[in-house]
């Protein structure tokens, strides 16, 4: 998770949408975003599938992937095929818990203005 959220991003809008706000939030692109929410309509997708879905091309899919992975916004398991080998699917975060991190990180990053502005001019 990034330090603090994209807070300029959030008020210069007067009506967010649900992505826009998932991007300020967790730090993320708006196609990284788009992705996770597609991602929840589609548990289990693999890459491939995401592309298609995305219209985007497997590398940027991939990327998206792994910055919802080390955000906590989507798992990744490992599926053995039947003639050999395996495929990655991609589950995104159930949007319950993705919803409370989002409380969290703004009520930490509101908590710390706080404690900013309550310090002012005790220096």
């Amino acid at each position: 998770m990034s330090d603090a959220p994209d807070v300029e991003g959030l008020v210069s809008v007067e009506d967010p949408s649900f992505q826009h706000v998932l991007s300020c939030v967790f730090g993320i692109q708006n196609h990284e975003s788009r992705t996770y929410l597609v991602l929840l309509d589609n548990p289990g997708s693999t890459v491939a599938e995401l592309a298609d879905r995305l219209d985007r091309d497997r590398s940027n899919v991939n990327r998206s992937l792994t910055t919802l992975l080390e955000k906590g916004l989507a798992e990744r398991e490992r599926r053995l095929l039947d003639p050999g080998g395996y495929v990655y699917q991609y589950t995104a975060t159930p949007l319950p818990e993705a919803k409370e991190r989002m409380h969290e990180t703004l009520d930490e990053w509101v908590e710390r203005v706080h404690e900013r502005i309550d310090e002012f001019g005790d220096e």
